[in-house]
């Protein structure tokens, strides 16, 4: 791995194991395209190199470096359907619509999947199987969601009762869950910079440190300005999370950005893996605050701890180590090597926004909570539109461009995370209450507590002063709409 990932990237476990890639310097001259596409995360990437394999002349956009925010650093769960439940999908679109959508995120996973296969990129590492599991005790609601998808959606996906679930992963958390074995895992920056070469083989011309600063998007020939140079483009693709807001103000107060820490703790050996016995990745709750894999044979990488405000991830530590001590007590107090956090875009009905804004400006933004699959679906529904013509796209439009809701949005958001996680870990409590009460006799498995925080002086890494375990929200959280 060269010097650039490292510096130029955030600090994190995925820079300190991402494969050589080179730098693209930034554009300094005018360019004539086809197409000219904002933003090189992974939704750039995809809708750039397919544009590129139809024969268009493409330009790639990036303010700084290829995936450098949450494309690169986040959970790298590769998944179906989207950040809502198909239930609220049906009741807004209804059940032939919901379906057709379904078929779509499917279609953007094994995109992913047949590209790392097919280009056999390195580093990316892919794990089969996700599992959703259940902190209650609630089984019927979860097997009418599995019959349902299965049955009238066709996905590949089954129910596991609470001894399976029990015999994978050594907690007594955890009650029935929902497997799909399609899903996969990856590493999501080496995917990235993978991607990127390809859309240059494509033909793709990849400039990053290259920020849009201006945009006409009239007459035939739409026009880009950047420090350096302009592109001239007939199609304009904007590809942006949160950050779109900087180009296009309304556009970015449509997104709610949230923020989400995530840790690797260091090598914890032959326990790690008599504690969890699954390769694939975890989903922890109906409404999961925590994400989590096994990498490097022996690490955990955790994500929690969401927040609508930006913070010091080293100020998540000790959140994120009580997690997994709740969890997997058998672990003892792991110690925490790698932290890091990214900006998502969250939007407020939770679906992606994807379509034509206007004559030959397209958007293709809003994937927060579930973006691996939307992103490679929205690339290749986009490239279709603008190449074939084709109107796919149009299924989401019952999602259209809602305002987030500035400060107030995000001061609610933040309660709504907040009780959120309240009432999860409520109705955990009584789930095991009630399992207790029916099976009096001690379980086989030790049950899960809060880890004891121990003097600041047996603390390591970055948690070495010991921080609040969750960090405040400003008095009046900034508004990204301003």
């Amino acid at each position: 791995m060269n010097g650039p990932v490292r510096s130029d990237y955030p600090p994190s476990w995925y820079a300190a194991t991402a494969v050589a890639s080179p730098e693209r310097p930034p554009l300094t001259s005018d360019l004539d395209v086809d197409v000219c596409v904002v933003g090189a995360g992974l939704a750039g990437l995809t809708t750039a190199r397919e544009i590129a394999r139809g024969g268009w002349s493409v330009a790639l956009l990036e303010a700084r470096r290829i995936a450098w925010n949450a494309s690169g650093f986040n959970c790298g769960f590769v998944l179906p359907g989207y950040a809502v439940p198909i239930g609220a999908i049906i009741e807004r679109v209804g059940r032939e619509r919901a379906k057709e959508l379904w078929a779509l995120s499917e279609q953007g996973l094994e995109y992913v999947r047949t590209t790392i296969a097919d280009a056999d990129l390195p580093g990316v590492h892919p794990r089969d199987g996700w599992l959703s599991v259940s902190k209650s005790d609630d089984a019927e609601a979860l097997i009418a969601t599995v019959e349902l998808l299965s049955d009238e959606f066709g996905a590949e996906v089954e129910s596991w009762a609470v001894d399976r679930v029990r015999q994978t992963l050594q907690t007594n958390s955890y009650f029935n869950a929902v497997h799909f074995p399609r899903a996969f895992h990856v590493h999501p920056l080496n995917y990235a910079l993978g991607l990127a070469a390809l859309a240059e083989a494509a033909g793709v011309h990849v400039f990053e440190h290259t920020p849009a600063v201006a945009i006409d998007p009239q007459g035939v020939r739409k026009r880009i300005e950047t420090p350096n140079g302009r592109v001239r483009a007939a199609h304009v693709v904007l590809a942006g999370n949160v950050h779109i807001g900087r180009l296009m103000r309304r556009l970015g107060g449509t997104l709610l950005p949230i923020w989400t820490y995530l840790a690797t703790t260091t090598p914890l050996g032959a326990a790690l893996g008599e504690a969890i016995a699954f390769g694939g990745a975890v989903s922890d709750g109906e409404r999961a605050d925590n994400h989590y894999r096994v990498v490097d044979g022996d690490r955990l990488l955790i994500s929690g701890r969401a927040t609508v405000w930006q913070s010091d991830p080293r100020r998540f530590a000790e959140s994120l180590r009580g997690d997994i001590a709740a969890l997997y007590p058998q672990l003892g107090r792991v110690a925490i090597e790698h932290l890091w956090s990214g900006v998502l875009g969250r939007t407020v009905h939770g679906m992606p926004q994807i379509g034509e804004l206007s004559p030959g400006i397209w958007l293709a933004s809003g994937f927060g909570g579930h973006g691996f699959n939307t992103t490679a679906m929205a690339g290749n529904l986009i490239a279709r539109a603008v190449v074939e013509g084709d109107d796919a796209w149009r299924l989401f439009l019952p999602y259209e461009l809602i305002w987030a809701g500035g400060a107030a949005g995000r001061a609610a958001a933040q309660i709504g995370i907040w009780w959120g996680r309240a009432t999860s870990e409520a109705k955990a409590r009584q789930a095991r209450r009630r399992e207790a009460e029916a099976a009096p006799e001690p379980a086989r498995l030790p049950a899960a507590r809060t880890a004891e925080t121990p003097p600041a002086s047996a603390a390591q890494g970055p948690d070495r002063a010991r921080p609040a375990p969750d960090d405040p929200p400003p008095a009046v959280p900034q508004d990204v709409s301003a």
